[in-house]
């Protein structure tokens, strides 16, 4: 009987080293954070992985596999968005594995949005003037200028004296 426990117990223990992996080791890739700011300050940041916040922020996203991005939304002003890329540095034995973002922080600069659109409205339609009546218009007393039928004739050049 004794004999049959003895081989129990090794066939779970090796059943248990099967299972087993070098993976098991490696702690989880701590949580990486982001800075994000805008100019103007105070718009909603989001990043494609997730997380959000309003600038001037700090959010913490997991350590991301690959590149990513930022967007910045404000009220009367046009969205960005930014692409961060992502370096990891694999480590060794005497060191550990590195990510590094580009940019960091993660800056927008927001221009304003335009006018709203105009809404188009129908023209009214121009009267056609009136023609005239036959003959030249009387020229108004208090006119600066005089109707052309009534200007003065040229003056003749003066005689030449001897």
């Amino acid at each position: 009987m004794r004999r049959i426990i003895v081989i129990a117990a090794a066939g779970l223990s090796l059943a248990g080293c099967s299972s087993f992996s070098l993976d098991s080791f490696k702690s989880a890739p701590p949580p990486m954070q982001v800075q994000l700011d805008s100019n103007p300050q105070g718009a909603d940041a989001v990043t494609s992985i997730g997380p959000g916040c309003k600038t001037p922020c700090s959010v913490s996203i997991p350590a991301p596999e690959s590149n990513f991005t930022v967007t910045f939304n404000m009220p009367k002003f046009q969205p960005a968005t930014v692409p961060v890329t992502v370096t990891r540095s694999p480590g060794d034995f005497s060191s550990p594995a590195t990510t590094t973002l580009d940019p960091s922080p993660v800056f927008a600069e927001l221009q304003p949005a335009g006018p709203p659109p105009r809404a188009h409205k129908p023209r009214p339609k121009r009267k056609k003037p009136k023609p005239a009546a036959a003959g030249a218009p009387a020229a108004a007393p208090d006119a600066a200028f005089p109707a052309p039928a009534a200007a003065p004739p040229p003056a003749a050049a003066p005689a030449p004296t001897r």
